[in-house]
């Protein structure tokens, strides 16, 4: 067992996040003990960003004290984890849904670093009181101008990190999907730098993640 980065640890079955909500399962993965405190497994197949660094991801900006904005949180599987390595930081957690908030609230509750929000991510105005000092920005939302919108919540911060996963098929299920792709980065280049992309087969089929600097 290894730290690879703050509270990410990775064996040869996989990666792991510290929890910081012990003896709680989120979507029924494995806890297992090391060192004295409790690992949840992270299944790069129910998360982009642990498909990501299973992939190689180079540029991993989630540290102890960040602030991060979760674009696209659904039932909270991965920001349950980005919860645990922020865990002297926080995280704003939103999502269009409803009936993710179902989930989303709960989860919330029992982890104090967690806000969820009733909103869409086109809408940045409507959350952008509980942003100040944001430094990432993370954002799987399956919309078709993905990039866009996040260069519209880019507009909330200061100076700090972007990452996209670019869903190719909910972008434009008529095309290519590298070309989907590549328009998509092409985009976000006008306005920020983009200093990492990576595919996420097998994990993710026609899905990039694409890590960008203000």
């Amino acid at each position: 067992m290894k730290e690879i980065w703050h509270n990410v640890f990775r064996d040869e079955r996989g990666l792991y996040t510290k929890s910081l909500d012990p003896g709680t399962k989120v979507y029924n993965e494995h806890l297992t003990r090391y060192k004295g405190f409790e690992l949840r497994s992270w299944n790069p197949r129910r998360s982009k960003l642990a498909a990501g660094i299973m992939k190689g991801l180079k540029t991993f900006p989630f540290a102890a004290k960040s602030k991060v904005l979760y674009l696209g949180a659904a039932q909270g599987t991965t920001p349950s984890h980005v919860s645990d390595i922020v865990d002297k930081g926080f995280e704003v957690c939103v999502d269009i849904s409803q009936k993710t908030m179902e989930s989303l609230i709960p989860l919330s509750e029992r982890r104090e670093n967690m806000l969820p929000v009733l909103a869409d991510a086109s809408h940045p105005e409507q959350y952008a009181e509980y942003c100040d000092g944001i430094d990432i920005v993370y954002q799987d939302v399956a919309q078709p101008n993905q990039a866009a919108i996040l260069l519209k919540n880019a507009e909330l911060m200061d100076k700090g990190y972007l990452i996209l996963a670019i869903k190719a098929r909910s972008v434009d299920v008529t095309k290519n999907p590298s070309e989907v792709i590549k328009g998509e980065i092409a985009i976000l280049k006008k306005e920020v730098d983009v200093v990492e992309t990576l595919r996420l087969e097998p994990f993710e089929k026609d899905h990039a993640l694409v890590v960008c600097r203000k």
